[in-house]
């Protein structure tokens, strides 16, 4: 009896395990003839979105954009392709966004800009990939946060007009999760990722626009709110103005904060995924109730 449980456990084990490590798509160009305003068309000019598809019978429907983190200056793996390993898990479709740098010569609105089109594509392509248009929520981490902060606020209903026919898709998220983010330009921001976002002298303007806290409306969607008490490189002030702002706007909100954890630790942990940080679990069971996981 003792050898027939570990034998069920095992294969529990390895069923669990190769779901989350199956090899996602091949990434996919935003823009087939070229982003807007690209620099060149070597690979850091070209955005992508790689789409991780969980299996069809563990499926809800519902699909997260994920953007990594990194300063605005590189792209951290373990908040992209382990997010999305993660998601689908859970019978989530993910799609990892690599969106361009600041590092590679990028600025405000570039970053945006593929932010914005990615969620448009996940629209536009809803059917082949099997995926719900109105449930296509985002996740960002870090800078990646800060991305998502923005889209949250600065979304726009698509062009009917347009020729594209993915540029007529709403920019608007249905949910966002939002994972240790740099949210405001103003007094506790990442200055690397301001930097690499803005330039040396942005205009006291464009600060304000791209603080994030200061942008939101009756109409940015729910949000998932994660940090930590001694992050030291993004101070906590960031998700706690986020999550007034959004208070007062009469926007729902999960809000967490715990006191233990560096910048940075993404799930802490790997694939399988079996003693991720707490936040994982508080996420999922908030993602139940807005109807993304089952």
């Amino acid at each position: 009896m003792k050898n027939m449980k570990r034998t069920h456990r095992f294969a529990a084990l390895f069923c669990l395990a190769a779901a989350v490590t199956a090899a996602p798509l091949q990434p996919l160009p935003l823009w087939p003839n070229g982003a807007p305003g690209a620099l060149g068309t070597a690979d850091k000019d070209i955005p992508t979105l790689t789409p991780y598809l969980p299996e069809p019978d563990q499926a809800t429907g519902a699909a997260i954009v994920v953007y990594p983190g990194g300063g605005y200056g590189g792209l951290a793996p373990h908040e992209g392709n382990d997010y999305a390993l993660w998601l689908n898990q859970h019978g989530v479709a993910a799609f990892v966004l690599k969106y361009r740098l600041g590092s590679n010569g990028y600025r405000h609105p570039a970053m945006l800009q593929d932010a914005a089109r990615a969620v448009r594509l996940v629209r536009a392509n809803a059917g082949e990939w099997k995926v719900d248009p109105k449930r296509v929520g985002i996740m960002g981490s870090s800078a990646g946060g800060h991305l998502a902060s923005t889209l949250l606020t600065h979304f726009d209903a698509g062009d009917p007009n347009a020729a594209d026919p993915v540029e007529r898709q709403s920019s608007r998220p249905d949910l966002g999760i939002l994972c240790y983010a740099v949210i405001t330009m103003g007094q506790y921001t990442h200055q690397g990722s301001k930097h690499n976002l803005l330039g040396n002298s942005p205009s006291p303007e464009l600060v304000d626009l791209l603080s994030n806290e200061k942008q939101v409306t009756k109409n940015t969607p729910p949000c998932f709110i994660w940090h930590t008490w001694e992050d030291s490189a993004v101070p906590v002030e960031n998700s706690l103005q986020f999550a007034e702002a959004l208070r007062k706007a009469g926007v729902p909100f999960d809000l967490h904060i715990y006191q233990k954890g560096g910048h940075g630790m993404g799930l802490a942990d790997k694939p399988p995924f079996a003693h991720p940080h707490p936040w994982a679990a508080d996420c999922l069971f908030w993602l139940k109730v807005q109807g993304f996981v089952r």
